[in-house]
């Protein structure tokens, strides 16, 4: 049963993500986009990870998305203003997602597993104490860049938003 409902959210999650990158339409790109982290929250539940699925229903699929539609519905993109691309711009594209794809596929087959066994060392990893220690020992500094990065974007969203006035 457990295999089966992975089928599924795995079969919706590329689904999605795919109708995500190729929709044209950039308010359904953002719908399939919050199915697909609906999606994979389903599988951290599998994972039983249920902080980071409840964290990225919160954060990705709440505040991230709203953030785009705002910024969609904002800048009010239409295909009226969008130039055609170039047939050669659109073979070099697939030429490179393919060589791309070639590369990961050959990452995937030459990597290793690190760890071949694992411990107990009795710590529970899912406590909300255990990953907030983690973020501010370990991690605090891409905390901070992202952060850094976060109020950064929200500035220059404010200055494109900005219009100035005719005199």
């Amino acid at each position: 049963m457990i295999t089966i409902i992975f089928y599924i959210l795995a079969a919706i999650t590329l689904g999605t993500g795919l109708l995500t990158v190729l929709s044209k339409n950039p308010v359904h790109s953002a719908v399939y986009m919050i199915i697909c982290f609906f999606s994979i929250s389903g599988h951290f539940l599998m994972l039983n990870a249920l902080f980071l699925a409840v964290v990225n229903i919160v954060v990705y699929a709440g505040a991230i998305i709203v953030l785009l539609l705002f910024t969609l519905m904002l800048m009010n993109l239409s295909e009226q203003h969008e130039p055609k691309k170039k047939i050669i711009s659109r073979i070099a594209a697939a030429v490179s997602a393919c060589l791309m794809g070639v590369v990961l596929f050959a990452a995937l087959l030459k990597s290793v597993p690190v760890i071949e066994t694992y411990k107990s060392v009795g710590t529970d990893f899912q406590s909300v104490a255990v990953i907030g220690q983690v973020l501010l020992d370990e991690y605090f500094l891409p905390f901070e860049f992202a952060s850094i990065l976060l109020i950064t974007a929200m500035i220059g969203a404010v200055l494109i938003s900005k219009r100035e006035k005719k005199a």
